[in-house]
């Protein structure tokens, strides 16, 4: 405790003696599922540089669920899946469809859920409609729709108003006819499944387009690789390693955009990924498995979902658990069924039950939460290509993908963060816990909205920081663990902890059940 408390008083010596003025902009790259462990100067030289020159987060954290649209969304609004209400990529909403699951980040789906909640389809603010709540204005391009997620409100052309591009369409729409007259027309999907085409377009709208009256104070570009072709090929494969450079291309071009507009020496850029990645191992089809075990599982609701029927929703390395009617006979067979499978790695429960933890200790608990979540078991070896990590996946046998994420696998729930820029130390690595919740409040301060980044969740990553920023009080780290007997075996689970001004990380988690060796009686 002696050496965390001089680390931390050190850390922040060096930070409070050397203030400088807030950057004048903020660029935020998102490279989707980039794993820290792949940068290197040779497959990424212009991330592996920009660490050099700033700081490189070395346990950087997605949120649970390790997916997509769930991080995209805290990296937004700095704010735990709870607060933002989307804890998942997937998820049962009855209020926008009661008779199946539906993807957050679709915009048919965000325009129904920002109409039955009165316009709080998020449960926070994000970054742009805070600077644009100040008189700031920002610069939104995305090769994936998770895009719209930071910019959602419709709006007409004028002066003053910012616009978002989000898979080749735009807000306002009147912008769309410019952008395939300047960059042509949306990429079609390639046939091996990646997204390197479409993130080059996207790439040239921002630099051309909606930079081309100016460089906003805060700009995103959000990459759909590696992301796509890790999950075809693989974590580590060829084709992965492939778009890895991909995106390693584009960061060139926005910082040599940068530079050529003068603007480097006063941007602070951040690269950020919204989750790790991991090798399917097994694939499990949980839907299947309960129905076989004699659940009335299913993936769909028609009709809505009855009392004590299941629905579960797929989320990769981990599931969704809908009991109809909440119906706790149902629900105390299925948490006791779930914890003697070899597939299981966590389980969390919406009610207290022995053997799980609370799904607040997750910051899951959502108000429109699901009964149960479960994460999938995950293994620490190989995959073919030599790459580590690997997990389960709730996937039926038959599905091509290869990679996947969404686990509490430390290979899932450590994703990258590479900061550099006037107002970030030089040649840093930061030792301490970080998450996707922390970009936000982080970038706030630098633009100069202090009181705006004091309200989120997450806290301002004042160890990186050349400006004067909120002190380091405190470190912790904690295992929690949760036991069960049953059916003549035990099932034990755990989560690894870390906590930085009562910011909450989480490392890890992963479960097993074991059955009591028997002896049986001599008979002479």
């Amino acid at each position: 405790m002696k050496t965390r408390f001089f680390l931390l008083a050190a850390v922040w010596l060096v930070v409070s003696a050397s203030a400088a003025a807030p950057a004048h902009q903020v660029v935020v790259l998102v490279w989707d599922g980039m794993r820290p462990d792949f940068i290197t100067p040779e497959t990424t030289p212009n991330l592996a540089r920009l660490a050099a020159e700033g700081v490189f987060f070395a346990h950087h954290h997605p949120v649970y669920l390790s997916a997509t649209e769930v991080n995209g969304t805290a990296i937004a609004t700095g704010a735990y899946p709870a607060h933002s209400t989307v804890i998942s990529n997937t998820d049962y909403r009855p209020a926008i469809d009661p008779q199946k699951s539906v993807g957050i980040e679709v915009p048919a789906v965000i325009r129904k859920g920002d109409e039955v909640s009165g316009g709080h389809y998020l449960g926070r603010p994000t970054v742009a409609e805070i600077l644009h709540g100040h008189g700031l204005s920002t610069a939104i391009a995305g090769s994936k729709q998770v895009a719209l997620l930071h910019d959602r409100a419709l709006r007409t052309a004028g002066p003053g108003v910012s616009p978002i591009v989000y898979m080749g369409e735009a807000l306002p729409k009147t912008l769309e006819p410019q952008l395939v007259q300047a960059a042509g027309a949306f990429p079609a999907a390639s046939a091996r499944d990646d997204k390197m085409d479409r993130d080059a377009w996207t790439t040239q709208v921002l630099l051309g387009t909606l930079w081309q009256e100016g460089v906003p104070p805060y700009s995103l570009l959000w990459l759909a690789e590696p992301d796509s072709s890790q999950h075809a090929s693989g974590p580590g494969s060829a084709q992965s390693l492939e778009a890895i450079k991909s995106s390693d291309a584009k960061l060139g071009l926005v910082l040599a955009e940068l530079e050529r507009r003068g603007l480097r020496e006063t941007t602070d850029v951040l690269v950020v990924s919204d989750h790790g990645f991991s090798t399917i191992a097994r694939k499990v089809d949980v839907a299947v498995e309960l129905s076989v075990a004699g659940f009335a599982a299913k993936r769909a609701a028609p009709g809505g979902l009855q009392n004590g029927e299941v629905l579960v929703v797929s989320n990769g390395g981990s599931a969704l658990i809908y009991v109809g009617g909440h119906d706790t006979a149902v629900l105390t067979k299925l948490t006791g069924h779930l914890q003697t499978q070899d597939w299981v790695g966590v389980v969390f429960s919406r009610l207290p039950a022995e053997g799980t933890f609370p799904l607040a200790e997750a910051h899951i608990d959502s108000p429109q939460a699901p009964d149960l979540v479960v994460s999938l078991r995950w293994m620490p070896g190989k995959s073919a290509n030599g790459t580590p990590g690997l997990h389960t996946s709730d996937l039926a046998p038959t599905s091509p993908k290869i990679g996947n994420h969404a686990s509490l696998s430390p290979y899932d729930m450590h994703n990258t963060l590479v900061g550099a820029g006037p107002d970030l130390r030089h040649g840093v690595t930061d030792t301490l816990p970080s998450a996707n919740t922390d970009v936000a409040p982080t970038i706030l301060w630098l633009l100069g909205l202090k009181d705006e980044a004091a309200k989120m969740d997450g806290r301002v990553l004042s160890e990186a920081l050349t400006v004067d920023a909120p002190a380091l009080k405190s470190f912790n780290l904690n295992r929690l663990t949760a036991r069960r007997e049953i059916d003549g075996g035990t099932w034990s689970q755990y989560l690894q902890v870390a906590e930085v001004n009562g910011v909450r990380y989480l490392d890890e988690g992963n479960g097993a059940y074991e059955v009591k060796a028997t002896t049986s009686p001599v008979v002479k």
